[in-house]
């Protein structure tokens, strides 16, 4: 699998990968705006390509350091294309992902995932990831 770091110039590539996970994106050029946008944050995209040399899968994530953790990585997004399923393409980004905080002297890599993508929970417990607690978020006006 080939592993590849999206820019500005070429994040729209990514855009039916994304909306696979993210289906309220309804704009590749929204996604791009998006994306420019969480850059100032630190966010990073990097995609699986297939051997057609397309998008199979992408994972976003992002560095962070707060007191729970210490200094480690955030994936943000993580999706394969349906038809890409079950071929490493994921498993590939996050051993990519895993490398990558390693060269940047992460503690370690975090994420969320939603309750019902059981497949996915899988793949992370099976890449290493355990549950050391829940997600808790509410709304306010």
């Amino acid at each position: 699998m080939n592993i590849i770091e999206l820019d500005d110039e070429n994040t729209a590539l990514a855009f039916d990968t994304i909306r696979e996970l993210r289906p309220h994106l309804t704009s590749a050029d929204d996604f791009v705006a998006a994306v420019r946008t969480q850059r100032k944050e630190g966010y990073r995209l990097v995609a699986s390509l297939d051997a057609d040399g397309r998008v199979a899968a992408v994972a976003g994530f992002r560095p962070l350091t707060n007191l729970y953790a210490g200094s480690h990585l955030y994936i943000d997004d993580l999706t394969t294309l349906s038809t890409a399923r079950k071929q490493g393409h994921a498993g590939a980004l996050l051993r990519w992902v895993d490398e990558e905080a390693r060269r940047l002297g992460c503690a370690g890599v975090h994420l969320d995932s939603g309750t019902h993508r059981h497949d996915a929970h899988r793949l992370y417990l099976g890449s290493g990831y355990v549950i050391p607690a829940f997600h808790f978020s509410k709304v306010v006006d």
